[in-house]
């Protein structure tokens, strides 16, 4: 691996993260950074590289997006096209069904903030390296959270140089995380602070997503692998074998019946920067289980 956790501390989950991009046809491709007056704020951020301005899209740029997404994905699509031509206002064909609904318009349709801060807030000190347009060709960023302290990793793809630790927060300047669905993949997560200051960071997986809010809101709770019986152990080693040698490392929880699960995100083929989650259900002596009432 190329990064591990300090001895004092449990390594929870990592995922890949990166500032999110705009699906709504207005915002489609885009992103903002904003203070609490939606002025733009990216001079003000220190030490950070000249990036792209982006605008809203107009009626007729949409339509342009759309067609062309459409010849990309194939015929399904233009088919999809034609018959939401008397869609949504705004939209000259609709949205894309299976993205569900806005759930903030102000800022996932008319706007598309991925940094919400006033001056001297954490957010405004996240690493620009989350921002795709910014980030060298081949370069990659993680988010991890340990027992004590969320950190942002950058690695450089197809090399086992260590990661380097691009900026990290104590647990205790974290307010929360909520999954935003209206997103790609539905694997967007809104990180906020405790001083009100928020990042929308997009995933890679909606299993990776959810887990991270769970993990940040205390719903649910991690076991370090040597909480896990011997048996359990195998098991876990057996699965971990069976990955690719890219996969994250495994987030380890006991549910609700006591039946422990074993999740591992491995990166896609079918995608950039996406990932398919693998997991195992394991009992008391790592046989396989099936989960109880109330288990997921």
């Amino acid at each position: 691996m190329d990064w591990y956790p300090e001895a004092d501390e449990d390594l929870l989950i990592r995922t890949t993260a990166k500032f999110a991009t705009g699906i709504s046809p207005a915002v489609s491709g885009s992103r903002w950074f904003r203070d609490l007056d939606r002025n733009d704020i990216q001079q003000e951020l220190r030490d950070w590289p000249e990036g792209p301005s982006y605008t809203l899209r107009t009626t007729g740029d949409r339509a342009v997006q759309r067609t062309g997404r459409a010849f990309a994905v194939g015929i399904p699509l233009i088919a999809n096209l034609i018959a939401n031509i008397g869609g949504a206002a705004g939209s000259p064909f609709g949205d894309v069904p299976v993205r569900g609904r806005p759930e903030e318009p102000e800022n996932e349709v008319e706007d598309f903030p991925v940094m919400w801060a006033a001056p001297d807030t954490l957010a405004r000190t996240v690493p620009w390296q989350l921002d795709p347009a910014r980030r060298p060709k081949g370069y990659a960023t993680d988010l991890a959270v340990t027992s004590r302290r969320l950190l942002f990793l950058g690695t450089r793809t197809g090399t086992l140089d260590k990661a380097d630790v691009l900026a990290e927060f104590p647990r205790d300047s974290l307010a929360g995380a909520r999954r935003m669905t209206y997103s790609e993949a539905e694997a967007d997560v809104r990180l906020s602070f405790v001083d009100q200051s928020w990042i929308r960071l997009f995933t890679g997986n909606p299993d990776s997503a959810e887990r991270l809010c769970q993990l940040l809101s205390g719903a649910v709770h991690t076991l370090a692998e040597s909480e896990l019986s011997p048996g359990q152990r195998a098991r876990l080693t057996r699965f971990l074998g069976e990955l690719p040698s890219r996969s994250q490392p495994p987030v380890i929880t006991r549910l609700r019946s006591g039946i422990v699960m074993v999740e591992v995100s491995v990166p896609s083929k079918a995608a950039k920067d996406a990932h398919e989650t693998h997991s195992i259900l394991m009992g008391p002596s790592g046989e396989a289980a099936a989960p109880k009432p109330g288990d997921l």
